[in-house]
């Protein structure tokens, strides 16, 4: 399972594009298997100072770890899934059975 969030500064059309964007790329590639929340820094700056959030549009991926980043409008999806370390196929993602 992955865990994302995604850091966004109001209704921008930065944010808005990303916010699109990162939907379809977990629509298209990690259906079912991921947990999205999206964080508002104007409503939840604590939030994202404690993630050291300096810039906007930020996807974190927390799980699994290690944590990668990466920033802007998501628009290249497949540079997204390589940056993040994400893998479409099926079952990818899923905690390992020992």
């Amino acid at each position: 399972m992955y865990r994302l969030i995604l850091f966004i500064t109001g209704g921008t059309s930065a944010s808005d594009a990303a916010v699109r964007n990162l939907r379809a790329l977990c629509r298209l590639n990690l259906a079912d298997r991921h947990e999205l929340d999206i964080v508002d820094v104007l409503l939840e700056p604590g939030r994202a100072a404690g993630e050291g959030i300096v810039a906007t549009p930020t996807l974190v991926r927390v799980l699994p770890e290690p944590q990668r980043r990466v920033f802007g409008d998501l628009a290249d999806s497949c540079a997204v899934m390589a940056a993040l370390e994400l893998d479409a196929s099926p079952g990818a993602g899923a905690a390992e059975e020992p």
